[in-house]
């Protein structure tokens, strides 16, 4: 499993945009017994400290220490440092495991083993994240172009999961059919141009480059802005969730 998020956890929990309610009541809603959680590949803990909520106990890993460090924070959420394919869990702990906008990091086959070997009975394995950010027909034309055209090459080969939507990923479970989500929030300029620079394209990019691409691309941004402030901005839902 890569890590490309360690060296700005900081921004990752500043910038990235955060799941919506009904996704979570509908998760709340079709998970039986709400004992134990895993939210596997935790990051910053936003959806951790959203089970925890509904769930006795919630255990979250990540591979990266800096993100868990800095994660959010609650009495029954147990963090710690694993790969997501090899922990030291009990066998048949978990009601629920959820991986939020990391399962094509992960080794499919060696985690789905995980996955089962820590799963009780009837338990659930809820694959979430978010597609390509969209605004307006004009600002999402730039940030394609910037996507596709000056930062494609970067992106790591995993990515191709998120691009097809998850509908590609091995998925050996018993589907359970989940509504559509979308994911909006009101964000300035100021915000947009902070997540952008959390891709792990444009961090490749820097490194390759010695510039920061995003830096052109905002001017073109303010075009497009006008003078409204905040604008609405939507991630359409990828949800996969099968019985184990």
């Amino acid at each position: 499993m890569k890590d490309n998020f360690s060296s700005q956890s900081d921004k990752y929990m500043k910038f990235r945009p955060t799941y919506p309610l009904d996704f979570f009541n509908y998760l709340n809603s079709v998970v039986t017994n709400k004992q134990n959680a895993w939210d596997c590949g935790t990051g910053n803990g936003q959806i951790a400290f959203e089970l925890a909520k509904t769930f006795n106990n919630v255990f979250a890993t990540d591979i990266s220490q800096t993100q868990i460090d800095n994660a959010l924070q609650a009495n029954n959420i147990k963090y710690s440092v694993q790969p997501a394919e090899k922990t030291n869990f009990d066998n048949q702990k978990f009601d629920l495991t959820v991986v939020a906008q990391a399962v094509h990091w992960f080794d499919f086959e060696k985690f789905y083993k995980e996955v089962k070997r820590t799963s009780k009975t009837n338990a659930l394995l809820c694959i979430v994240g978010y597609g390509r950010i969209e605004i307006s027909s004009q600002i999402d034309d730039i940030i394609k172009d910037f996507y596709t055209n000056v930062i494609g090459k970067y992106w790591d080969k995993e990515r191709k999961y998120i691009d097809e939507n998850y509908e590609t990923i091995p998925f050996p479970f018993e589907e359970i059919q989940s509504p559509k989500f979308e994911n909006k929030h009101q964000w300035t300029l100021e915000h947009l141009i902070g997540y952008l620079n959390t891709w792990s394209a444009v961090k490749h990019f820097i490194k390759k480059n010695g510039y920061n691409p995003i830096d052109e691309l905002e001017g073109k941004l303010k075009q497009q802005w006008n003078s409204e402030r905040i604008k609405e901005v939507n991630f359409p839902i990828l949800l996969r969730i099968g019985k184990i």
